[in-house]
């Protein structure tokens, strides 16, 4: 299963983040250290946020295939 994020909060950040949008999420050590978290955007290109603006959700294959449609 992948693992995507669900934008709590796009405080600082409205131009970027939708809130209750999910986003994939991609393991980064570096931003963790930092208490950050990387997402992927609709158009693929992948960011770091403040962890505290998203909650972690696991996702079926299936689930993960339809979102992967959507952003395509």
């Amino acid at each position: 299963m992948e693992k995507y994020l669900l934008c709590l909060s796009n405080g600082g950040y409205a131009a970027s983040l939708e809130v209750r949008k999910s986003y994939e999420f991609v393991p980064d050590a570096r931003a963790a250290d930092r208490r950050c978290i990387r997402i992927v955007d609709e158009d693929g290109e992948d960011y770091v946020y403040p962890e505290n603006l998203f909650m972690a959700m696991e996702v079926s294959e299936s689930a993960s295939r339809a979102l992967h449609q959507r952003a395509a």
